[in-house]
């Protein structure tokens, strides 16, 4: 209930919008975020105007890697407020170090959505993808990480 209060805090349509994206990656095979937000961008589930070329999907999954990078987490309120405001440090495998500045908010936007993949955790480990009853109801969980790629 929090992670989707969060989400819908960030923007109304990402939880839909976050549901299309993980559909896809459990069944396109793609796991880079910039792949599943072309893929959901030409699929347009939403049913968007997209005649003026509006970037609607890219612009929300932006919005949302960049809202966690700075502090948003799923079991946590987010009220909005960034945890880092002056800017954000990343150090590259290679020990380059890059430095986004709150200022390159742009830069650093498409850097974590063309850097970042969609990957899930051991599913022992973590409890998750087995069949449970609720209510009389079937379920199971997705688990599901955001990661750099390296």
């Amino acid at each position: 209930m929090v992670f989707g209060n969060n989400l819908t805090l960030i923007d109304s349509s990402l939880p839909k919008i976050l549901a299309e994206i993980v559909y896809l990656f459990f069944t396109s095979g793609n796991s880079k975020t910039i792949d599943l937000v072309n893929e959901i961008s030409t699929l347009n589930p939403l049913e968007f105007n997209l005649e003026t070329n509006h970037p609607f999907y890219s612009y929300k999954i932006k919005r949302f890697l960049t809202d966690i990078a700075l502090g948003m987490m799923p079991s946590i309120v987010w009220t909005g407020e960034l945890d880092a405001t002056g800017g954000y440090l990343l150090v590259k495998k290679d020990g380059e170090i890059l430095c986004y500045h709150i200022y390159n908010r742009n830069e650093f936007e498409d850097y974590l959505l063309n850097n970042t993949k969609f990957e899930t955790a051991s599913s022992t480990r973590h409890d998750f993808g087995t069949v449970y009853i609720k209510d009389s109801k079937q379920y199971f969980r997705l688990n599901l990480q955001i990661r750099f790629l390296k």
